[in-house]
C-alpha cells in the first residue's frame, strides 16, 4: 500500500484536472471568447439555421452558385454493403481517395471540364476536397458563375459581381491559404437582392 496509494491518489488527480477541469476550463474559454466559432458557426436566415459557415451545402440549379464537388458518400439504401453519391453529407466527411494515375478520377474531371468549358478551368470547380465539406470556392470559380446566374435572375453582371466581391475573404493574417468565396453567404445576399423563389436558399440544398 505504501506504493500504491500515492499512484492511486495521483492517478486520480490527474483524472480530475486533465479529464476533466481541463477541458471544461478551454470550452468555457472558447464559449466566452469565440461564441460563434464555438456554436458551430451557425447562420441564421428570417429566424432559423439554414447552415454553419464552415461545412458547405449542395447548391443545385441555375439559380445558385455552386460549391466544389463533393466525394462524400452514404448507404445505399438497396444494398447495406454499398455506398452511394451524397455529396456534402455533413456526417460522412471524406475525400475520394482516388489517386491522380485513377481512370475513374481522370474521366470524371475530364467530363465535368467539358460540361464547363470553355478552358482554363479553375481547379477546385472539378477537383473535390480532403473533407468533401469545403464551404468554399475560388474567386475564380464564383467568376466563372457570375454570366450564369445573373442571366437566370434577370440581373446585371455588375450586380453579381459585387456580391461575389461582397463575400470574398482574403488570406488570413495577408499571409495564409488563399483568397476564398463562401457559398452559403454568398446565395444568401444572392437570394436578399432577387428571391429565387419561396423557401430562398434553403430551397435549393
Amino acid at each position: 500500500m505504501t506504493h500504491l496509494r500515492p499512484a492511486l491518489i495521483l492517478v486520480a488527480l490527474s483524472t480530475a484536472m486533465l479529464g476533466l477541469a481541463l477541458p471544461l476550463a478551454f470550452v468555457g474559454i472558447g464559449a466566452a471568447a469565440f461564441p460563434f466559432q464555438a456554436g458551430g458557426s451557425l447562420i441564421r436566415h428570417d429566424g432559423r439555421v439554414v447552415g454553419s459557415a464552415v461545412l458547405g451545402q449542395n447548391f443545385a440549379g441555375g439559380r445558385y452558385f455552386h460549391p466544389r464537388p463533393s466525394a462524400t458518400t452514404a448507404t445505399d439504401p438497396n444494398d447495406s454493403s454499398k455506398t452511394v453519391p451524397a455529396p456534402y453529407a455533413a456526417d460522412s466527411s471524406a475525400g475520394s481517395n482516388l489517386a491522380p494515375t485513377s481512370k475513374a478520377l481522370i474521366d470524371r474531371v475530364r467530363t465535368d471540364v467539358a460540361r464547363l468549358g470553355p478552358t482554363p478551368v479553375p481547379a477546385d470547380a472539378v477537383t473535390t476536397s480532403a473533407s468533401g465539406l469545403d464551404p468554399d470556392i475560388s474567386p475564380g470559380n464564383a467568376a466563372r458563375q457570375i454570366a450564369r446566374i445573373a442571366a437566370a435572375r434577370g440581373l446585371a453582371a455588375d450586380q453579381v459581381r459585387a456580391l461575389v466581391a461582397g463575400a470574398t475573404t482574403g488570406r488570413t493574417f495577408g499571409v495564409f491559404g488563399e483568397p476564398r468565396v463562401n457559398v452559403l453567404a454568398l446565395n444568401l445576399a444572392l437570394d436578399a437582392l432577387a428571391p429565387a423563389a419561396p423557401g430562398s436558399a434553403r430551397a435549393a440544398r
